[in-house]
């Protein structure tokens, strides 16, 4: 199947206006059986609350019986098990949408025929849930777009909950503008209109691609390349006569503007265009703020107080100074994600206290340069030392409720740290070289 990939991907990018016609059959035993391999075993179940390893019980009848039911167009996805996880800084809950262990099989071969055809055509500004780019790569861009661009103004914008409301039929005209199979394409509909199951009740799925579901991102990225990325990129670009860029990760997407009367016209237009599809801006999520250098100047020269921030990807983005005095967009990590890794490190060492202290070093030390190799970026040290610490204290606090006595005083712990030392805060990223520090 990789092979046929590669040959797919290279006939996308050659032709960009080819429609594929013949698809379907990539779903062979062989493809099934190679993602059922690369499927994790220790992901929730579905509906049929089948494991990967009870899958493998009887694994070549059971994609011998899975293949057979997909060259016969019989297969058709289970419901989706509706589940509740909690929103990072935020007393709402972000509801996910777990397949069927057979059904995770079938959308990861799907999703990787539709990666092969549409990442020759998304846009380089772009980001999400793409192979070999990612956040790091997004913020990147922002910072070099407001650094060498002519931007004094940001469109700070979210869609409210976008993957809730994809529309299906405009799901469907996107993908058959590059996918003329009929078989792959009644497929994805299927999966689409699986339906959901929420407490033993099941729902219809007329709108949505639900969160948790392999295929979704890869589905979210060809439907917004459409309503949004070429959008911007063909038809609003060419409308303003200042710079303007985009730099969109999933739903979650910031415009930089040169005027402000057209980054006010582009929001406007913008709320019409998403309309069109069913969809619409999350408003107490999004803004129009006066940002970059003469930004800073305004406030600087009589203007009252500083230039307002806003926040992309877990980070505050802000005004600043180099150390020669000149303009320079920093971030720090935001007040709403910072309080949420840190009430996650707090349930965290509650949850594992009573594990050995070696182990529970071990496994803290993971977390710690799991959070640094994130947020580890130019001019963040300040945020990280404040993990750090806060850190510090959760475990003094919690190791000494590992009894009725108190098991460490401040000084004896402090000799623990010297024995078993968590990592100090790090900056992996710079801000202005694509490489990792060293």
């Amino acid at each position: 199947m990789e092979t046929k990939l590669v040959k797919i991907a290279q006939l996308a990018k050659d032709r960009p206006k080819e429609q594929f016609t013949s698809l379907i059959h990539l779903l062979d035993e062989e493809a099934l059986y190679m993602c059922h391999q690369e499927l994790r075993g220790d992901k929730a179940v579905g509906v049929d609350e089948v494991t990967k390893a009870q899958y493998e019980e009887n694994l070549c009848m059971n994609v011998k019986n899975l293949h057979h039911s997909l060259r016969q167009m019989a297969y058709k996805p289970q419901p989706v098990r509706r589940v509740y996880i909690p929103k990072p800084g935020s007393k709402k809950m972000r509801p996910l949408g777990i397949p069927a262990y057979e059904d995770k099989i079938v959308q990861l071969a799907v999703s990787k025929i539709l990666s092969a055809i549409y990442e020759q055509d998304f846009l380089n500004s772009s980001f999400g849930f793409r192979p070999g780019i990612g956040c790091h790569d997004a913020l990147r861009m922002l910072n070099t777009t407001i650094m060498t661009r002519k931007t004094n103004w940001v469109v700070d914008a979210d869609i409210s909950g976008f993957f809730d409301h994809v529309d299906h039929s405009w799901m469907m005209k996107c993908l058959e503008v590059r996918i003329k199979d009929r078989k792959l394409l009644q497929l994805i509909q299927r999966m689409l209109k699986a339906g959901m199951m929420e407490e033993g009740i099941l729902r219809q799925t007329e709108q949505g691609t639900p969160q948790g579901g392999i295929i979704s991102p890869v589905l979210a990225n060809v439907y917004l390349h459409y309503v949004l990325d070429l959008w911007f990129e063909k038809r609003m670009k060419k409308q303003y006569r200042g710079q303007t860029q985009m730099v969109r990760y999933a739903d979650d997407f910031v415009c930089c503007f040169q005027s402000e009367g057209e980054a006010r016209n582009f929001y406007l237009q913008l709320k019409d265009r998403l309309k069109k599809f069913n969809l619409e801006i999350a408003p107490e999520k999004s803004k129009i703020i006066e940002f970059g250098q003469f930004a800073a100047q305004n406030k600087g020269n009589g203007g009252e107080g500083k230039p307002e921030t806003f926040d992309f990807l877990g980070f505050t983005h802000y005004c600043g100074e180099s150390r020669n005095g000149k303009f320079r967009v920093k971030r720090q990590t935001s007040r709403k994600k910072f309080q949420a890794a840190l009430n996650r490190m707090k349930i965290w060492i509650k949850t594992n206290r009573t594990l050995p202290v070696k182990s529970l070093m071990d496994q803290l030390k993971a977390k710690l340069t799991g959070h640094y190799r994130y947020y580890g970026i130019t001019d963040n040290g300040p945020m990280l030392s404040r993990y750090w610490y806060g850190t510090m204290r959760l475990l003094f606090k919690w190791l000494n409720r590992r009894s009725q006595r108190n098991s460490y005083t401040w000084d004896k712990f402090l000799l623990l740290m010297k024995a078993n030392p968590l990592p100090k805060p790090r900056i992996y990223l710079s801000m202005f070289g694509g490489k990792v520090l060293v």
